[in-house]
């Protein structure tokens, strides 16, 4: 794998990449990241589309289950493939991985239960709102192509800021967001009216 972070393209008119120092002497500490909301016209444009499901966009429901993380991956890769971008591959599966596992473990929390639980209450994986007019609060992955681009997206019910934390590297969790931003060319959050997404773009070499 390698890192794309650097790329740059004027068809997507990424602009620069900006975003919060994190001082090292708070690694104990995670800083909240601030909301993606001036992004250039083609890119907002496109993360837009990826929510509403429009265009070239793919989506994938992820469901409460231990190989939920594998199978989002798995579907991911075969994206991939069906677009002739096989050279995205550990890029993309690993970020998918990283993001899927953040959005089970911090997008709800039950009364009484273990965060995430109530992400998935019955009934919330056919799309359609609740009887009561509330949105379904499974989370998706989508998955957009445009020529050698491809933008990811994770969905869910939580409308909370992801969270960076100074990376601690000895211990085995704690370093999702740094991976993320490692190994896209950009990625940033957005506020849904059901929740957000939290998207990263790659560019095929």
């Amino acid at each position: 794998m390698t890192s794309r972070q650097a790329h740059d393209d004027t068809r997507w008119e990424l602009g620069p990449l900006t975003g919060p120092a994190v001082p090292r002497d708070h690694a104990a500490h995670s800083t909240p990241i601030p909301e993606s909301c001036d992004l250039p016209p083609r890119l907002d444009a496109a993360v837009t589309t990826l929510t509403e499901l429009a265009g070239t966009t793919v989506s994938f429901t992820v469901r409460p289950d231990p190989e939920s993380v594998t199978e989002a991956r798995h579907f991911a890769l075969s994206r991939l493939s069906e677009w002739d971008l096989p050279e995205l591959a550990d890029d993309v599966g690993l970020v998918v991985s990283e993001l899927v596992t953040n959005a089970l473990r911090h997008s709800g929390r039950a009364a009484c239960g273990r965060p995430g639980d109530d992400v998935h209450r019955e009934g919330v994986y056919d799309d359609p709102a609740d009887p009561l007019g509330s949105a379904p609060s499974a989370i998706r992955l989508r998955l957009m192509h445009r020529n050698s681009w491809l933008l990811c997206g994770i969905m869910d019910a939580s409308r909370t800021a992801p969270r960076r934390k100074e990376p601690d590297y000895i211990a085995e969790t704690g370093r999702g967001l740094h991976l993320v931003e490692s190994f896209s060319v950009r990625w940033g959050w957005r506020t849904l009216a059901h929740g957000k997404v939290v998207w990263a773009l790659f560019r095929s070499p």
